[in-house]
């Protein structure tokens, strides 16, 4: 799946085509995947709170580990865009395990791009393949949204720093290999952060139990604590004091990265509406035909469409490394998992009682995709950040 692609063309609408043969390709690749070999098994992992490795693995072999990194160490090269059609097509066999995969790239994208030369040669080719799995941390108990008030320190002492504090709701705790951290080497601020690239098994490394959640049952979920923990001044990626500007520039990734997660789930839930709509009957008819149901799903596609073409524009816009990139991530976040929430919770509403029971699988996708609004900035902190860049 390596080579660089063609320029955006946009979506297709009617006769008018506006993806290439590539991109196409790689949509209709990541959705036979997402239907062999996830949509059948995700009620499962749900239910059992399983972490599918092993299937995680496979998404590597056809490049989905590092989709946007460099072809030298293994990376696909491909990009923004291509990424948020892979994570929208993945989404709809398993909103849990694509969105671990969306972490994992970015975890992987910060060594990639920021790494030293002996750094990405070591580490980048194991994450690409997925022999070594990524885990990010930057939030805290007493930081979340407030990322730059983050207190874990990291203390030069020789050849090495020693870390002490915690990460609070790291994907992949406990089983991830390589955790790519945040921590403070300097003064307050953002400015005193600097970026660690920790290895499983470091000693001082440890992690909290696994954490009980409403949704994403397929990863899991918990504290990565560092008890004078010494990490090579090696493992150092960048210099200190970039490592916040590094966050950054990776959530604006994250955040398409994570509205593609929302837009790929609420599509089937949209889709097994309609479906539903049409098998149900009540009163004789079938509840397609009743209006209340017809407006219900022609917002619902209204909505998906909106959120589909802001997703895209803001992925092009980061592509091109455009100055409103920041902004324009930050509203896609925003206004899709919003919509795409508020869609998956229509799918069940249609559903009725059997929307609500397990075996319908509407009530997990509406658990999964809550998080969204939440994680990668809340859609709170996406307000300041479009607001700060209006009014600059």
């Amino acid at each position: 799946m390596a080579g660089k692609s063609a320029p955006y063309k946009g979506l297709k609408f009617g006769e008018i085509e506006m993806l290439d043969e590539q991109q196409i390709a790689i949509q209709d690749m990541a959705r036979g995947f997402a239907a062999e070999q996830l949509a059948p098994f995700t009620k499962q992992w749900d239910e059992e709170k399983y972490f599918p490795v092993d299937t995680l693995r496979d998404m590597a072999q056809l490049g989905f580990a590092g989709i946007y990194l460099k072809e030298e160490h293994g990376g696909a090269g491909l990009s923004r865009f291509e990424a948020a059609l892979i994570f929208e097509a993945l989404s709809g066999g398993c909103t849990s395990t694509a969105a671990f995969m969306t972490i994992h790239n970015m975890a992987s994208w910060i060594v990639d791009s920021f790494g030293t030369p002996e750094q990405r040669a070591k580490y980048v080719p194991q994450l690409t393949s997925m022999e070594k799995i990524a885990s990010y941390c930057l939030t805290e108990p007493g930081s979340g949204s407030d990322a730059g008030a983050m207190r874990s320190r990291a203390v030069r002492d020789g050849d090495a720093y020693v870390l002490n504090g915690s990460k609070a709701f790291i994907s992949g705790a406990g089983v991830s290999d390589i955790y790519v951290a945040m921590v403070r080497t300097g003064d307050d601020g953002a400015k005193g952060v600097s970026c660690f690239l920790i290895e499983k098994g470091t000693p001082g490394l440890s992690f909290g139990a696994n954490e009980k959640k409403m949704g994403w049952h397929s990863q899991p979920t918990a504290q990565v604590i560092f008890e004078d923990c010494r990490v090579p001044v090696e493992n150092r990626i960048g210099e200190e004091g970039e490592g916040f500007k590094f966050a950054m520039m990776g959530l604006d990734g994250g955040r398409l990265n994570i509205a593609a997660c929302s837009l790929g789930t609420a599509q089937t839930a949209y889709d097994r509406a309609v479906d539903y709509a049409k098998d149900r009957e009540q009163f004789g008819h079938s509840i397609a035909e009743f209006q209340a149901i017809q407006f219900k799903l022609a917002d619902m596609a209204t909505d998906l469409e909106a959120a589909r073409l802001m997703l895209y524009n803001a992925a092009q816009t980061l592509d091109a490394g455009d100055p409103s990139k920041t902004r324009k991530s930050a509203m896609a976040k925003r206004f899709v998992t919003d919509s795409c929430f508020q869609v998956a919770n229509e799918a069940l509403q249609i559903h009725g009682g059997y929307g609500y029971l397990a075996d319908y699988e509407i009530e997990r996708m509406v658990r999964d995709l809550r998080v969204h609004q939440i994680l990668e900035g809340t859609n709170e902190i996406m307000r300041v950040i479009i607001a700060r860049d209006i009014l600059k």
